[in-house]
């Protein structure tokens, strides 16, 4: 269990919140709109009605002693990046910021910013990926070279074991784990069997899925 400072409740702070929620994680919430944070409070141990531009507010927070600060707030930079250098000054450990554009990332890493991330960008690749594969039940990105791909196995591949398709040297693919009927498994052998009700979760670049697989 983590304790999380969250500032910036709209659509994209608030399922931040309810998915922290859902972790069991320990959540301040904090935003500058009272509604907003009575929309919230279902989902988070405690919350503040204040403006994080303030220093004398967010000092007030503690906010060294949290573990992660996310700094969600969509709808104004230079409130984002202004909370994003008052929190670093204030000691906190971690910062996490939202960017919409790379021009604010570069800002927000200058002035504080431990880790930027790109939620409508993100959520784009996604979609991209995902809804144009036929054979994709999920996708992760990693970075702009890796995924993490949930895929059915390929009917080539069906009762043969992960050893006699030389899966890593032929395909230069990672098979992470294989999920049978809800169940996960992470040992992956030379030995593993792959059969038709297997979803495997495969770790590769890219360009390897779009070569092997015709993604």
């Amino acid at each position: 269990m983590k304790t999380v400072l969250l500032i910036g409740l709209g659509r994209f702070g608030r399922h931040i919140a309810q998915k922290l929620n859902e972790l069991k994680h320990q959540v301040l919430a904090v935003d500058i709109r009272e509604e907003r944070v009575q929309t919230v409070l279902p989902y988070v141990t405690s919350a503040q009605i204040g403006d994080s531009t303030r220093g004398d507010f967010l000092s007030s927070l503690g906010v060294g002693n949290f573990d992660i600060c996310i700094v969600a707030i969509g709808d104004n930079f230079q409130s984002s990046l202004e909370t994003t250098s008052l929190l670093k000054e204030l000691g906190a450990k971690k910062v996490i910021s939202r960017a919409a554009r790379d021009v604010h990332a570069k800002f927000l890493l200058r002035n504080g910013a431990d880790e930027v991330i790109y939620p409508e960008r993100q959520l784009a690749s996604w979609v991209a990926i995902r809804y144009t594969a036929d054979h994709i039940f999920d996708y992760i990105e990693l970075d702009e070279n890796y995924g993490i791909f949930e895929i059915p196995v390929p009917e080539n591949w069906l009762n043969k074991t992960v050893g006699q398709l030389d899966i890593r040297k032929k395909y230069n693919v990672n098979i992470m784990a294989i999920k049978t009927k809800g169940r996960m498994k992470m040992e992956i052998t030379p030995e593993t069997r792959l059969m038709e009700e297997d979803v495997m979760m495969i770790l590769a670049k890219y360009s390897d899925m779009q070569k092997r697989f015709h993604i």
